[in-house]
């Protein structure tokens, strides 16, 4: 007989905090992922689930994971994969507490990734423990953890994105949990969940209180007139279901240079790759080139030298599709299929110095090897692209056309108020202008072609042609939707922590843009008309009601009610704390 570690057996509780939280990640079934991190690779890392983990004392939780037999009286232990992030870092702008850098820093991180099984219909406890190099336990809270939901069952879907460690999202989160519940079927985030990608306290524990996973876990801590928010436990009851935004690419790698300085530096991978044979005869012999494949080194210095997206995908290595991997896949959620792509460029200041979207200025034009190359797509989605072929499979597949309802999601918007709206989604047209007797650079100015806007011309007619019924986008900061003639709802409720205004007729004000019929200056660009909330819309200064919310005070949340047919969105205004929630649009799917 196993001794009960509470009648005597020496403590090994005590272990070293973990950075985050478990978060749930792709169920399947009978399956689900439960990862979690931690600062060093421990000697063990588990999950025990089932109705008995609920009354284990710590001592026990360490005890069953590290002594016991696999199982006992209803519950089972799972161990995990350790991983270690290959990027993440910390430089001079971190805020972690107690701790400072100097420079750029490599700051270890490792992901503990287990998958379970048999995992039976509706809720089951479950709670992580992690011994750590000193042989003693952390032994977190009982989460729950539940499989896919069935074709034909009724969803309740969370549609957020642009967290980017914002004030409001906490107060946000917390409010999503007092209104409909931290116990969903997924939240659906449409990119930029930090600001930079590969600053790890970004992620875990960054000094501000507002580090994503803490505000995700109810970790976090930030105060709003006289009121301190927390968030809410989504994630570890909860599957998060994310698309790669803009503040999720990395740019060219650097020892030196600071992580903001990295980020803003990507290079086109056309760019990087007219190079590459120059970088492979300075530092690999042809023989090395051949034996590197197309995934071996010679693609990491590719990577290196233009962007990537390495820490995102460690951190959520599923869901993943065979033909885009964590970049773009596709999951049925009960009654609703669920299409995520990687539609995203690299945000560039409209006028500046260096690398702007519409010119390179003085400090970059003379020196080629320092342009920004514009406001460029990083991952393909035009018709004919490999991310396009897939998706026109995807929304045409048997699974497809069975779901009551089609959703697609990705982070930048086809219709969109805010200023992120333009110009538009296409590869940038360089006009490079030289001195006649030098050769010298003297301007380099980037055009957008509304025509060949990517997501207007090619994804817009696919999403009507096969029945889409949503599209959820990012990006822009602020709420607002449209529906185009042919059905199909485009949202953005990205309105969770501040916003960068709307330009709207009824706001008065107008995008920033150079003169170029190109770039459209109030409105929509795509050219729908936006819709006013059906509910209880703002209202502007003459009374008039507001088609969108663009506010740095009210913060926004939205629920996809599958049961219902329904997308119901909610604000709450951070400057009365004891103020309610309200329903202010509600829409039907169908």
């Amino acid at each position: 007989m196993t001794q009960d570690p509470d009648s005597g057996a020496a403590d090994r509780t005590g272990g070293r905090p973990l950075l985050c939280e478990p978060y749930l990640l792709d169920p399947g079934p009978s399956s689900a992922y439960v990862v979690w991190h931690t600062e060093e690779p421990g000697t063990g890392q588990y999950v025990l689930l089932g109705a008995g983990v609920t009354g284990m004392t710590a001592r026990q939780a360490v005890h069953a994971a590290t002594v016991a037999a696999d199982s006992g009286p209803d519950w089972r232990r799972f161990p995990a994969e350790t991983h270690r992030l290959t990027r993440t870092r910390e430089d001079a702008d971190s805020r972690v507490p107690g701790r400072a850098f100097a420079a750029v820093t490599p700051r270890p991180v490792y992901r503990h990734l287990a998958r379970l099984t048999g995992l039976a219909a509706g809720r089951t406890p479950y709670r992580v423990v992690s011994v750590d190099d000193r042989g003693r336990g952390t032994v977190t809270a009982a989460y729950s953890v539940a499989p896919a939901a069935p074709e034909d069952a009724g969803v309740r879907l969370l549609l957020t994105s642009d967290h980017q460690l914002k004030e409001m999202t906490p107060a946000n989160l917390a409010k999503v949990a007092e209104t409909v519940g931290f116990r969903l079927d997924g939240v659906l985030m449409a990119g930029d969940m930090v600001n930079v990608p590969d600053r790890a306290s970004d992620w875990f524990d960054c000094g501000n209180g507002l580090a994503f996973f803490a505000s995700m876990s109810g970790r976090a801590e930030h105060t709003i007139a006289g009121r301190t928010y927390r968030g809410a436990p989504l994630l570890p009851h909860t599957p998060l279901f994310p698309a790669i935004g803009n503040h999720e690419v990395m740019g060219r790698w650097s020892e030196t240079d600071s992580l903001e300085s990295q980020f803003t530096d990507p290079q086109p991978r056309q760019v990087a790759e007219a190079h590459r044979s120059e970088v492979n005869a300075a530092e690999m012999n042809a023989a090395e080139v051949d034996a590197a494949g197309p995934d071996g080194p010679a693609e990491d210095r590719l990577a290196d030298r233009s962007w990537n997206v390495t820490t995102y995908e460690e951190l959520f290595p599923y869901p993943r599709s065979a033909a885009g991997g964590p970049r773009w896949w596709s999951r049925t959620i009960g009654e609703v299929h669920l299409v995520t792509l990687f539609v995203a460029t690299i945000w560039r200041p409209g006028v500046t110095s260096g690398r702007g979207r519409y010119s390179e200025g003085a400090a970059t034009r003379a020196d080629p090897t320092r342009w920004g190359h514009g406001q460029f797509i990083f991952e393909p989605v035009h018709r004919g692209s490999a991310q396009y072929r897939w998706l026109e499979r995807e929304l045409t597949s048997a699974q497809a056309r069975r779901a009551r309802f089609r959703v697609v999601m990705f982070h930048q918007p086809g219709h969109g108020l805010g200023e992120n709206s333009s110009p538009p989604f296409t590869d940038p047209v360089p006009t490079v202008r030289r001195d006649p007797a030098s050769g010298a650079v003297r301007s380099v100015e980037y055009a957008y072609p509304l025509a060949e806007d990517h997501i207007l011309r090619d994804l817009e007619p696919l999403f009507s042609a096969t029945g889409v019924h949503l599209v959820h986008n990012g990006h822009a900061h602020l709420w607002n939707r449209f529906r185009n003639p042919a059905g199909v709802n485009w949202l953005e409720t990205s309105n969770v922590g501040n916003s960068y205004g709307a330009y709207d007729v009824s706001s008065g004000v107008s995008r920033t843009l150079p003169e170029d019929p190109d770039l459209v200056r109030q409105g929509d660009p795509g050219g729908l008309t936006p819709i006013v909330p059906t509910v209880a819309p703002l209202t502007g200064p003459s009374g008039a009601p507001l088609p969108y919310v663009a506010s740095n005070d009210i913060t926004v949340f939205t629920i996809l009610d599958s049961a219902a047919g329904v997308v119901r969105s909610y604000r709450f205004d951070t400057r009365d704390p004891d103020s309610p929630v309200v329903l202010f649009d509600e829409f039907p799917l169908a």
